[in-house]
């Protein structure tokens, strides 16, 4: 509905990373956001907290970020200096108040609201506005917007495919999925199997090994893994994501740069040794990232296992015939799937898989005015891209910027579609998946805030230098264009 001074007023669901950065391109774009967050606080996925309740995803305690603070800030809002490369949850928690507070965001957001339903206004086809319907203390109300932005994040369900496993639901130990973990105190002298090697998968068993009598970790099909420091001390994103590290990639063949990287990372410690050597290439899985693990496995801490085939009442039968008795706990760090079930089948989510322009637009609205914003898995930093998603979603609405017809659209997603059945293991989280700079600068060009390269090489060499050869951070997305 059009406020009173003309306003269009923008819906945004959840108050999470991506929620944040949406209030504020609404504020920058004179769009009149309400945020809708269902819990007491802002953070979403990075707020720790004891219990887990449903729907809500959860982190462990001692969780630090696996990106670091220059690449994944706000553009507009660098980490401060003194906070460390590679933060706390409790230190991200600090600098998103820090952000709330300096633009003002907490006055646009409605706590402890949950959005219960997302349906089109009976004039849509007019005017493009919807109906949304909140629950606050139990009481509903529906309320009119020109526009919806979904910040829901994609780790609302908990992903626990017991069908996989026989004989769990005789297994007399305890087993629970990741998000209930919290910290290592209640397992001390316990023999624990951790189910999948994604970064949760392994920090978890990295940090029981501490405390337990023996962790075992199961893996299908094992994994790369990455450091969080790269050559000279620096933080592998920043050393990693660089423009001319982009280019070499479009120049080079895949099989070059995944000898390359695959090299890299067995110079560090050797996958095979480790029983962590995967059958794909380095380029076609989400890497996890671990400093510790190669000390935890060569320690005997930590033991790689393939897939648990049965369990017994007291035992775990692996693939390849081998049995660890007296296992006392069972954790399935399996990752999540994602739903939209406020918005009454407008998105349709089969195996993690949807169908919406550049991983954010239905392409079969009338009127563009609902946008889906952080649905994306990135080699590289979720934020900045969830940032700039924002940013080029509130110009459509606002109907600065045209999206294509629906039939070039539906091209686009399954060409998408296409790219990733042939890079990727078939797996559910690889259904989102994008590349950081490559994403980055393809909504950025949608947006017309992309950095222009040529005529920073003639207006400000030294300038232009740092952002070729430099880490491509949010800040470069504020040379050009609308927010210059």
């Amino acid at each position: 509905m059009l406020r009173h001074d003309g306003q269009k007023a923008i819906a945004v669901i959840g108050a999470g990373i991506s929620g944040l950065g949406a209030i504020k391109c609404c504020l920058d774009e004179d769009l009149e956001p309400t945020c809708f967050e269902r819990n007491d606080d802002i953070g979403g996925l990075w707020k720790f907290q004891k219990n887990t309740s449903e729907k809500m995803p959860s982190i462990y305690k001692s969780v630090t970020i696996n990106t670091s603070k220059e690449m994944m800030c706000f553009s507009d809002f660098p980490v401060p200096d003194h906070f460390p490369n590679y933060m706390h949850n409790s230190k991200l928690m600090d600098y998103f108040r820090m952000y709330a507070t300096h633009f003002g965001l907490l006055n646009y957001i409605r706590f402890k609201t949950e959005v219960q339903s997302v349906r089109k206004h009976p004039d849509f086809s007019i005017n493009g506005q919807w109906d949304v319907v909140v629950e606050t203390e139990e009481k509903q109300e529906t309320l009119v917007f020109d526009g919806v932005l979904v910040c829901s994040g994609h780790h609302t369900d908990p992903y626990l495919p017991l069908q996989s496993f026989p004989g769990i639901e005789k297994f007399e130990g305890c087993y629970f999925h990741s998000r209930e973990y919290k910290s290592p105190e209640d397992f001390s002298g316990k023999r624990i199997i951790v189910i999948g090697i994604g970064n949760s998968g392994v920090d978890i068993a990295v940090e029981l090994s501490r405390v337990a009598k023996q962790v075992f970790l199961c893996t299908r099909r094992g994994s790369w893994i990455l450091h969080h420091v790269w050559d000279n001390g620096y933080p592998t994103d920043s050393s990693f994501f660089t423009r001319f590290n982009s280019f070499l990639q479009k120049i080079l063949t895949t099989t070059q740069i995944n000898n390359q990287l695959e090299k890299i990372m067995n110079s560090r410690f050797n996958h095979a040794h480790c029983g962590l050597q995967p059958q794909h290439r380095a380029l076609s899985q989400h890497p996890t990232i671990s400093d510790d693990l190669p000390n935890h496995i060569i320690s005997g801490k930590v033991q790689v296992k393939p897939s648990v085939k049965e369990f017994t009442e007291t035992d775990a039968i692996f693939e390849d015939s081998t049995v660890e008795e007296n296992i006392d706990v069972v954790i399935f760090a399996t990752g999540y799937s994602f739903s939209f079930s406020f918005l009454d089948g407008l998105i349709k989510v089969t195996n993690n898989e949807v169908s919406l322009y550049k991983l954010m637009f239905p392409p079969d609205l009338e009127k563009p005015t609902l946008a889906v914003i952080g649905l994306i898995q990135p080699l590289g930093i979720i934020l900045p891209i969830a940032e700039l998603q924002s940013r080029w979603a509130t110009r459509v609405f606002k109907g600065l910027i045209k999206l294509p017809s629906a039939e070039n659209m539906m091209a686009d997603i399954a060409q998408r579609k296409r790219a990733m059945e042939k890079r990727y293991v078939k797996t559910p989280r690889h259904t989102i998946q994008v590349d950081h700079i490559e994403y980055m600068d393809e909504i950025a060009m949608l947006a017309g805030v992309k950095p222009n390269l040529l005529f920073l090489f003639l207006s400000d060499p030294k300038l232009a230098m740092e952002v070729f050869f430099g880490p491509c951070t949010p800040y470069q997305y504020h040379l050009h264009g609308p927010g210059k």
